[in-house]
């Protein structure tokens, strides 16, 4: 069966234009698979915790040896790695804060970053020192930018830690298959233009032709 999971990282509600743009990819997605599963993970209004050195503890502690404290320590992020592991397609919706991701999903992140679960570290790989555990499949980011000229080409491209961000952590979870829809300008004092936000709508439609 299809499996859907939808992080957003928001901290906004009907005003974020990227729950607008997951939004939109979901009512497509489950177009396209009426009998599809949508899970949705809100780190926006129900953010994980950080890790911590208890979390460090278990982590690399053998499963065999954890105590039930670290076996506790480890259950939030027990629960995340199923959901990415069970998920057949992710979409993550994603604001741009200080040039990178909310902490809100570098706590995600670090969550799901698993040594020997998700993924593993080979320094002699040329593609990259971390080889993922997860089986690829298709992941979507829904961009959005207050500003402009992030993109690539762009004045501000070199200041863009958030798309190769992401684009990074998701391939050392063994998820190449990454696709982008992104939407500027949304803080300007001019706002978002209608025709930005149709092409931007126009984007995420084309991938689902």
């Amino acid at each position: 069966m299809k499996n859907l999971l939808v992080i957003n990282a928001s901290p906004q509600g009907s005003a974020s234009y990227s729950r607008q743009m997951t939004a939109r990819f979901i009512r497509l997605w489950a177009d396209n698979n009426p009998d599809g599963v949508v899970v949705e993970r809100d780190l926006g209004r129900q953010p994980v915790p950080h890790v911590d050195e208890q979390w460090i503890g278990a982590a690399f502690t053998p499963e065999e040896a954890r105590s039930p404290a670290q076996e506790a320590a480890l259950k939030v992020s027990d629960a995340l790695v199923a959901e990415l592991q069970n998920a057949t397609t992710i979409v993550i919706g994603c604001p741009m804060h200080n040039l990178s991701v909310p902490s809100t999903l570098k706590a995600y992140i670090d969550q799901v970053v698993r040594m020997g679960v998700t993924t593993k570290l080979v320094p002699d790989n040329p593609r990259s020192p971390y080889v993922g555990m997860l089986s690829d499949k298709p992941a979507y980011l829904m961009l959005v930018r207050g500003g402009y000229g992030y993109e690539p080409g762009g004045e501000y491209a070199p200041m863009n830690f958030q798309e190769p961000y992401l684009t990074a952590v998701l391939g050392m979870l063994g998820i190449w298959s990454v696709k982008t829809a992104t939407l500027e300008y949304t803080a300007l004092s001019s706002g978002c233009s209608d025709n930005a936000l149709e092409e931007t709508n126009a984007c995420i439609d084309r991938l689902f032709d």
